[in-house]
């Protein structure tokens, strides 16, 4: 019998940029060594696929797990949360006050009474899939109304004149946030407080509600399992506690030959153990490539900047194109950050909010803790509401920590009563800027700690979005 093997590929064209493993096969056979090598090698790709695919499921999963853990409970007890750099959670502001509303709908649906007032309110359930938008957002426009959520499948009776949500999960997290109207955070919590929830068929009643803010080192987020095998065993608690989703259907099946299926136990022996610790340091590492490395052309915003779109799809907030769902505009999103909605990732006049992504400065070296940067703003910004400027620690991608226990700049507060006639130059260091500059335009950073900022706009106008209002460059100093 003759043995033949396969060599050489390419990646591209007339350029060898890497060689093949090499099977052997005899008679058309693959040997013992070959048989080896195919199973670990698809394994390992299918775990990479899986871990990339179900990463936005861990990350919701991680914050549901840290609102039980820090005293809130599902249907009845919420959280309120002033975002400081205290707590580990993606991406967050400190330019409203937050609550959490972790919801299980097993039992029935779960009703949700909103008052009238600047409330920008969505749902995502534990696939980290939208529900619905409320509040100023949603149907309801900030008048008031009746939201219902429904259990997955349910085919009962619905409300007259309801807004209507219908998860893929039985828990789901309701994100709440409240317009400050001036400085005025308390009217703003009274206002996140007045929400009613209760089950349909029952009285709403007022919740209970913890303060979340002086719980530090509270971590929200999935960092601690993304390069072991805990974010395996996260995964397969999900599937094993949810009903499957009928259109992940084909990643359910990689997940069982991985040995993760719903209403069978997970236990991976060594070889399996191996492969996805493995998969999990690759596939964290191609999240973080794709997140703060981006190669897709649609990422800029302005020719000749090194600003990108936060987000890169604004269509509908699932990521959803006409031909094909958009798996990488949504691991760029999800590896950053949580929650979808098409009111956060529109791109016109009159959407609730825009975010921008900076990590490199105008050289295009990426944003380095140990230097100096100032950042001009054009003003006037084109927001209807209000602005800001929000760092984050690239390993965390949390709100920096520091000594100052500040990592935002925002219109409504420490710019407050600037000129509206000048650009608001805003300094970024390890240390405080030359005397002289104004008092609040300083967020520290840290040596051997790379960061990147989200700037936000809270109801964008025309200039944010047809290049006539453009930011410059961070600048070294």
């Amino acid at each position: 019998m003759q043995a033949w093997q396969v060599g050489a590929g390419a990646w591209a064209e007339g350029e060898l940029m890497a060689t093949t493993p090499e099977y052997e096969f005899v008679g058309g056979y693959p040997t013992a060594e070959t048989v080896r090598r195919a199973y670990d090698e698809a394994d390992l790709n299918r775990a990479v696929q899986a871990y990339r695919f179900f990463y936005p499921s861990v990350s919701i999963m991680a914050t549901w797990k840290a609102n039980l853990r820090s005293g809130m409970v599902a249907n009845k007890v919420f959280g309120l949360l002033e975002g400081t750099p205290k707590q580990y959670v993606f991406t967050p502001n400190s330019d409203t006050p937050y609550s959490g509303l972790p919801l299980d709908v097993s039992q029935g649906p779960m009703v949700l009474e909103f008052p009238p007032g600047p409330l920008m309110s969505t749902a995502n359930d534990l696939n980290q899939r939208w529900v619905l938008d409320m509040g100023l957002p949603g149907p309801d426009k900030g008048q008031g109304g009746t939201h219902v959520i429904l259990p997955p499948g349910y085919d009962g009776e619905i409300p007259a004149g309801a807004n209507v949500g219908r998860p893929t999960t039985n828990r789901l997290m309701v994100l709440l946030r409240a317009l400050p109207q001036g400085k005025d955070m308390s009217s703003a919590i009274d206002l996140m407080k007045s929400v009613k929830v209760g089950r349909l068929g029952q009285d709403p009643v007022v919740p209970e509600w913890v303060d979340l803010t002086q719980k530090a080192d509270e971590d929200f987020t999935p960092v601690p399992w993304e390069d072991n095998l805990t974010y395996w065993e996260v995964l397969a608690e999900l599937i094993n506690s949810e009903p499957p989703f009928a259109e992940y259907r084909a990643h359910y099946g990689d997940l069982a030959e991985l040995g993760i299926a719903h209403g069978h136990p997970f236990h991976p022996d060594d070889r399996m153990r191996a492969i996805l610790t493995h998969a999990a340091v690759m596939g964290h590492a191609q999240l973080a490539a794709q997140s703060f490395a981006d190669r897709r052309p649609d990422r800029e915003v302005w020719p000749g900047t090194h600003w990108e779109w936060a987000v890169l799809r604004p269509e509908n907030g699932t990521f959803d194109t006409p031909a094909y769902a958009d798996v990488y505009a949504r691991q760029k999103w999800f590896y950053q950050a949580q929650i979808e909605s098409p009111a956060m990732f529109a791109r016109a006049p009159g959407a609730g909010s825009l975010y921008w992504l900076a990590t490199r400065d105008a050289t295009g070296a990426y944003l380095d803790g140990a230097r100096s940067y100032t950042l001009d703003v054009p003003q006037p910004v084109p927001a209807k509401l209000f602005w800001s400027v929000t760092v984050y620690d690239a390993r965390t991608r949390s709100e920096i920590r520091t000594d100052q226990n500040q990592a935002a700049i925002r219109s409504m507060f420490e710019l407050a009563g600037t000129p509206a006639d000048q650009p608001a130059r805003l300094h970024f260091g390890p240390q405080p800027p030359p005397s002289g500059a104004a008092d609040g335009t300083w967020i520290q950073t840290l040596p051997d700690v790379g960061w990147f900022v989200y700037f936000r706009i809270y109801g964008p106008d025309g200039p944010a979005f047809d290049s006539t209002w453009q930011l410059p460059d961070f600048q070294p100093a």
